[in-house]
């Protein structure tokens, strides 16, 4: 099996792309709104934070979680021990974030909700009768005026050589929310675990964008849309020396919109942030 870049501007980009993240949980377009030179600013000038001492003067709020969570508090995915190798900041349109950088993130939040809207307007439309009657809402509509979709800027410092053993840069995991966009990274390393258990690298030219299938929808779709494990990797050779920039967004609903019979989104993210020992 093999992902493939659908291409946004196709008459056919829906189906194409709706039926790639059933069969995977992950789509991945080409030709797509997003402009390369939005993304490349992003990396540049967030390199640029996380190579300085500011970060600290934006330590992550833990009732709120917005701000920079440095490696000392890097995320541990399910069923893992090690952290991962990472440190991230948490934007928030309503949250802290150095002034210099807020218009930059601000721009693309907004132009990455846009996008997700259309394509969650995609999803519910190859949605099969008996999946869709289901949804409580249009899944479009459920990300409208939600203050919880959060973007995440992770970097991935180079690597010393003297980590922990199985360590790596993201242990393998799902994601909570509805859906997750994400650009491209600057270096390669995202797989995603098909379904006889293999690992498939994830299409990276850079330019392209990657979406995946997160928990919520999964719960919503009553499983037919699978949230699938993928993990990052750590490179091997001169590829150490470099760090990795990404920029996830992860489309969270408002927390009162009604995911299933037994969640709303307040309480799914509940009980998955108290799994994950964040809460």
């Amino acid at each position: 099996m093999q992902l493939q870049a659908v291409d946004y501007q196709s008459p056919t980009a829906q189906e194409e792309f709706v039926e790639s993240l059933r069969e995977t949980g992950f789509g991945v377009l080409k030709n797509h709104p997003i402009t390369q030179a939005t993304v490349t600013r992003i990396y540049d000038s967030w390199q640029t934070f996380f190579d300085g001492e500011e970060k600290n003067n934006y330590l992550y709020n833990k009732g709120t979680q917005d701000g920079f969570f440095p490696q000392s508090v890097s995320e541990v995915a399910k069923g893992f021990t090690k952290k991962d190798i990472k440190e991230y900041f948490h934007f928030y349109p309503w949250g802290q974030c150095p002034p210099a950088l807020r218009p930059q993130l601000a721009d693309y939040y907004a132009q990455a909700n846009t996008l997700a809207q259309e394509l969650l307007g995609w999803i519910e439309a190859q949605s099969p009768t008996e999946v869709s009657k289901h949804y409580s809402e249009p899944l479009s509509n459920m990300i409208k005026d939600s203050d919880q979709t959060l973007l995440r800027v992770l970097h991935y410092p180079p690597l010393q050589g003297n980590e922990e053993a199985d360590a790596i840069r993201a242990a393998a995991h799902e994601d909570i929310n509805l859906i997750t966009i994400l650009p491209s990274a600057n270096e390669p390393g995202l797989q995603v675990q098909a379904k006889d258990g293999s690992w498939i690298d994830v299409p990276c030219d850079f330019g392209n964008l990657i979406v995946n299938i997160g928990d919520m929808l999964q719960e919503a779709s009553g499983h037919y849309f699978p949230s699938t494990t993928h993990r990052v990797v750590n490179p091997d050779g001169a590829d150490m020396t470099k760090s990795r920039i990404s920029l996830p967004l992860f489309l969270h609903p408002r927390p009162d919109v009604l995911l299933s019979e037994r969640h709303t989104a307040h309480s799914y993210l509940q009980e998955r942030l108290k799994e994950l020992g964040v809460i």
